[in-house]
């Protein structure tokens, strides 16, 4: 049974043509701060042709060529030093994470300690405090520490979340939030994009059906492994992330009868299509699409890769 819908979403499909159109615009290399998405195989892809992947921007020497922020967007401080080294930046930072971006500096210029809902050292988190003064905004990962959280006396409080958590669980430490600070202010509209609310509801669909899913993703993708962990909750005996084919353990799902899959936000349909193939080859498999929501989700290219200001 077949998730859908499963794979990339507008920001990722967004981010990977950032950098497939500035290596035509401009040829090789387009440098790229941090993974452009969470995924192996694309930025293999992308690396083959002529994407080079840094850490930091320290890592660049001296260049006029295109220097892209990823998906995951970047503290302040990023796009300040690439300024002042003099680099053509172009920032393909998710929309949707721009947008809790925007909401901590609204809740900060009103005077409100920023509570982010998030998991420590995920480069959204990182990207998100970053927006703001050391100080102005408090991390919470679990419903224990927002137990734990003592309010700064002056002021009011607000929340933000990662765009990639899980539904159940920010719900859950949101309430909390709400009812250890009633006058906490929120965002007018939920933080976790709809690509991940979408994903989780239809392994919410399939999971209780199957006897194992697969979630097609890397190991350090947010949104993945999220899904992954939502499926167990839904109630599949045997739920796995895998990032193509070769990793599958077929000790696992070699005598199973109904085999769950999805992809998460960064993972290529290519790879899905991969695995299928690998049980064709093991088992006379049918398939049958599962589907919840329907995406029509598009974002265009960053401004400096659009049409005219790209000539």
């Amino acid at each position: 049974m077949i998730c859908a819908p499963r794979g990339f979403c507008a920001g990722v499909v967004r981010a990977i043509d950032a950098v497939e159109k500035a290596l035509a615009l401009y040829g090789p290399p387009v440098y790229v701060r941090h993974e452009i998405v969470h995924n192996k195989y694309v930025v293999e892809s992308l690396r083959r042709k002529g994407a080079v992947f840094v850490d930091e921007l320290d890592e660049i020497p001296p260049t006029s060529a295109p220097v892209i922020f990823s998906a995951h967007g970047v503290p302040k401080a990023v796009p300040e030093d690439a300024g002042r080294r003099n680099f053509f930046a172009i920032d393909a930072t998710c929309p949707l994470v721009t947008k809790v971006h925007r909401e901590a500096e609204v809740h900060f210029r009103r005077g409100r300690h920023v509570v982010l809902v998030g998991h420590a050292g995920h480069p959204e988190v990182v990207g998100t405090m970053g927006q703001l003064p050391e100080g102005a905004i408090s991390l919470v990962e679990t419903v224990a520490d927002v137990a734990a959280f003592t309010a700064p006396d002056d002021g009011g409080l607000a929340y933000v979340t990662q765009t990639t958590l899980s539904v159940d669980d920010t719900r859950e430490i949101v309430e909390t939030l709400k009812a250890r600070f009633p006058a906490i202010v929120g965002p007018h509209k939920e933080d976790i994009c709809y690509a991940t609310t979408n994903r989780q509801e239809a392994v919410k669909r399939v999971a209780p059906q199957v006897d194992a899913m697969i979630v097609v993703g890397s190991p350090n993708s947010s949104n993945s492994q999220r899904l992954r962990e939502v499926a167990e909750r839904a109630g599949c005996p045997a739920a796995r992330l895998v990032l193509r084919a070769d990793d599958i353990d077929w000790s696992i799902f070699g005598n199973i009868r109904r085999l769950g899959l999805t992809a998460g936000a960064s993972a290529p349909e290519v790879l899905v299509e991969e695995i299928i193939d690998a049980f064709a080859e093991r088992y006379a498999v049918s398939v049958e699409t599962v589907s919840t929501a329907d995406e029509s989700v598009f974002f265009p290219l960053p401004r400096e890769l659009r049409g005219e200001a790209a000539e």
